[in-house]
């Protein structure tokens, strides 16, 4: 009878001790979450323009040549070599091409059965095509840029000193001519800073058989016109950049601490678990914890070879100021890096600590975060923090 009183008690006590775990596992059961992308986007760096940069104004003056036909035989046909004044204006509206909308004019002496001069103006739409960003890195500080370009025209000529031996449909002469060019040329532009160019450029145009107001030979009349002069460049020659894929190795870091400290709260859970679970209950010895102190996750990005906050990374600084506020007992290492493939090790450890600098000094000069709290610390490319190499243009803050 005792034996099976005693059996009772026992079976009792195993079902009231698997509750107890079980009802301990469930309290620290923990949500499973991952940071992920969203959508998959395009690597590489995009450039984009800020309002009111990268437009020009060009002022020049030069020569002229025209090359028309030879007429009369016997006569005498000479290049004639005049002046000519140009202005334009356009745009940059990316590292690579441009438009440009531009007027040249002055006056002509061509051979074209007999001397004659008329003057002349002529407006031309060109695209331009920068060929040292197409082919190598996009540098808006180059001191030499080859700059190929075509264009299309509208030309007209008067004032001729004789009469062209040109004639209306019903037999009257023509004192105004009216020509519809085709262009090509190559400009070579010298950067003096970044408001202002030195530039000297070529163009070879294809007109109309009456240019030379005759309209007797070739069917095509040329002219060459060389120019040199400044361009003046507003809000600068420069263009902003960036990667739509340097986040990701932010949502790496973001996950990798997500999981860390949900596997310390797992552990942390189970002790709890297995002494809550014992039988009879004894003095409980709390567990040791990890200490859970929050992660800095705000990190601040670069552009290549540059120490520069840009707006877009300026919330991160502002988040780790607000972070040091509410943690007035923290200290914080600022540690700027740069990647390895850009630069000498030695201007890498320069730059990196450019880089935390400016940030040391936002915080500080902005936020008014105490200097004592902070320490910076340049890591250069020695380190490099992730394996993808443009990520590593970075500063990253850390618990002193």
């Amino acid at each position: 009878m005792k034996k099976n009183i005693l059996f009772g008690f026992a079976a009792c006590g195993a079902m009231l001790l698997s509750a107890n775990v079980a009802t301990a596992q469930e309290a620290v059961a923990v949500e499973e979450v991952t940071i992920t992308e969203t959508e998959a986007v395009e690597c590489g760096d995009h450039f984009y323009s800020e309002r009111g940069a990268n437009w020009f104004l060009q002022i020049g003056a030069g020569m002229e040549l025209p090359m028309t036909d030879r007429i009369a035989d016997g006569q005498e046909h000479h290049r004639h070599i005049t002046a000519s004044y140009n202005i334009a204006f356009g745009k940059w509206f990316s590292p690579y091409l441009a438009w440009r909308i531009g007027a040249t004019g002055g006056a002509y002496h061509v051979d074209a059965d007999g001397y004659n001069k008329a003057k002349y103006i002529n407006a031309n739409a060109d695209l331009m095509w920068d060929m040292f960003n197409s082919f190598g890195s996009v540098k808006s500080d180059r001191f030499l840029s080859v700059i190929p370009f075509v264009g299309l025209g509208v030309s007209r000529s008067w004032g001729w000193a004789h009469d062209p031996a040109l004639y209306t449909q019903h037999g009257a002469v023509k004192t105004r001519v009216w020509e519809f060019p085709v262009s090509v040329g190559l400009q070579l532009r010298f950067r003096l800073c970044k408001y202002v160019d030195f530039f000297a450029e070529g163009r070879y145009g294809l007109f109309g058989d009456e240019f030379d107001g005759s309209a007797i030979g070739q069917n095509v009349d040329m002219n060459l016109n060389v120019l040199g002069g400044f361009n003046i460049n507003f809000g600068g020659r420069e263009f902003k950049s960036f990667n739509p894929c340097d986040y990701l190795g932010y949502i790496n870091q973001l996950n990798g601490q997500v999981n860390d400290l949900r596997g310390a709260l797992a552990t942390c859970g189970a002790a709890l678990a297995a002494a809550e679970a014992q039988l009879p209950c004894p003095e409980v010895v709390a567990p040791e914890c990890p200490d859970a102190q929050a992660p800095l996750l705000s990190t601040v990005r670069f552009t290549i070879n540059s120490a520069k906050i840009t707006s877009t990374e300026t919330v991160n600084v502002y988040n780790i100021a607000q972070w040091m506020k509410a943690n007035p007992n923290s200290n914080v290492v600022i540690k700027g890096y740069a990647d390895k493939d850009t630069g000498t090790a030695s201007y890498n450890m320069k730059l990196s600590e450019r880089r935390a600098q400016n940030v040391y000094n936002m915080l500080t000069k902005e936020y008014g975060i105490p200097a004592d709290r902070l320490t910076i610390k340049a890591e250069g490319s020695d380190s490099q923090v992730y394996d993808v190499n443009n990520w590593n243009r970075i500063v990253i803050f850390s618990q002193n």
